[in-house]
């Protein structure tokens, strides 16, 4: 490992010496590159640094203790248990910051919520779900873009699909991918009783063209009316858009915009997002445990969270984490589970590594 931090520490300073030449300077792209790898390489070795630091200085407390002053010897011993701490800190934290990165996560999302059990009031969570994820992104100064969406008679959302822009928003948002279960008493329930309801997200990385070509000929493209709640007409023209790739048989419709050309522009985004996240996962399904368990794919097999509205409790199951702030939770203040998420994977990975041998 170490000597992994003096090559980062090298190449920091490598990166720092481009940034000053007139060359790169002048040059946007190459600039905007190096400044990028600057900061990423700046967090490793501004940890790295401290750590050479508590390590001279454990070294000297540890010559003190032979020193034949017993208070000296006792002073020595105080600092070498503080210093052995701290570095065991540092040495933690730089295994961390080591771990390969995943090359999604400063992208944009693209978020899909859609209904699964539990009928109408499935649907009307669905929108319970897209404006907490749409209050989060705007605490966050991120912008939400609805690509498509189908709305349920009474107020909710069979699905919605959106383009979350925002730096890092992958990163934030990777893990909420699985099965979210709502507990309560709908308000067509007149004996009060308690429904349970299951609605789908699935958070993929936005893709760019050079990542996912698709070609003309692979697609098949079909234009119709757009239809709202009940099936009635919402346009007078075939704007809507529906998108078949051949090769895979996934399907993208789209019909929010007006335009014919919007609406396929949306639904290419979509289907390269979808495609990306199929290459991705079979690639992951040919790596190890380990490898998967890394880059923090997110499971989207399973329940992953209860929100249970009489008790105003969010129990996230994958790590144990019961909140019982069900309503700031739903104003998109989610960071407290987000953040444990992020530790927990983090820490997989970290142990991961070190049974790999990776030091």
């Amino acid at each position: 490992m170490y000597d992994r931090l003096t090559g980062v520490e090298e190449r920091f300073s490598e990166v720092e010496k481009r940034l000053s030449d007139p060359k790169i300077l002048n040059d946007r792209e190459a600039y905007q590159k190096y400044t990028r790898e600057h900061a990423d390489l700046g967090k490793i070795v501004s940890v790295f640094r401290k750590y050479k630091q508590t390590v001279t200085e454990l070294d000297e407390s540890m010559e003190l203790l032979r020193d034949k002053d017993p208070e000296i010897k006792e002073m020595a011993r105080d600092e070498v248990e503080a210093l052995t701490l701290k570095k065991e800190d540092l040495e933690k934290n730089l295994k961390r910051l080591l771990l390969p990165k995943d090359p999604n996560d400063e992208k944009n999302v693209i978020i899909e919520i859609r209904a699964g059990t539990g009928g109408e009031e499935a649907g009307l969570f669905v929108s319970d779900l897209f404006r907490m994820y749409t209050k989060y992104a705007e605490l966050k100064n991120w912008k939400v873009e609805v690509l498509n969406h189908h709305a349920t008679g009474i107020g909710g959302l069979k699905e919605i699909i959106a383009l979350i822009h925002g730096k890092g928003a992958y990163s934030f948002l990777k893990y909420e991918s699985g099965i979210h279960r709502v507990q309560r008493v709908p308000e067509t329930e007149a004996q009060g009783r308690i429904h349970t309801s299951a609605v789908t997200v699935a958070v993929l990385p936005e893709a760019e063209d050079v990542e996912v070509h698709i070609d003309p000929g692979e697609i098949k493209v079909d234009v119709y009316r757009s239809t709202g709640p009940g099936g009635q007409s919402v346009n007078t023209t075939d704007s809507a858009v529906r998108i078949t790739h051949l090769p895979t048989g996934i399907v993208v419709t789209c019909q929010d915009e007006k335009s014919q050309l919007k609406n396929k522009n949306k639904g290419m985004k979509v289907l390269r997002a979808r495609l990306l996240d199929r290459m991705t996962r079979e690639q992951n399904e040919k790596r190890s445990q380990e490898r998967k368990s890394q880059i923090g794919d997110g499971d989207r097999s399973g329940r992953i969270r209860t929100y249970n509205f009489p008790q105003g409790r969010v129990t996230d199951h994958r790590i144990g984490l019961t909140l019982y702030k069900l309503e700031s939770i739903l104003q998109g203040e989610i960071d407290e589970i987000i953040e444990g998420l992020i530790t927990y994977y983090q820490t997989q990975a970290l142990q991961n590594a070190e049974s790999a041998g990776v030091h």
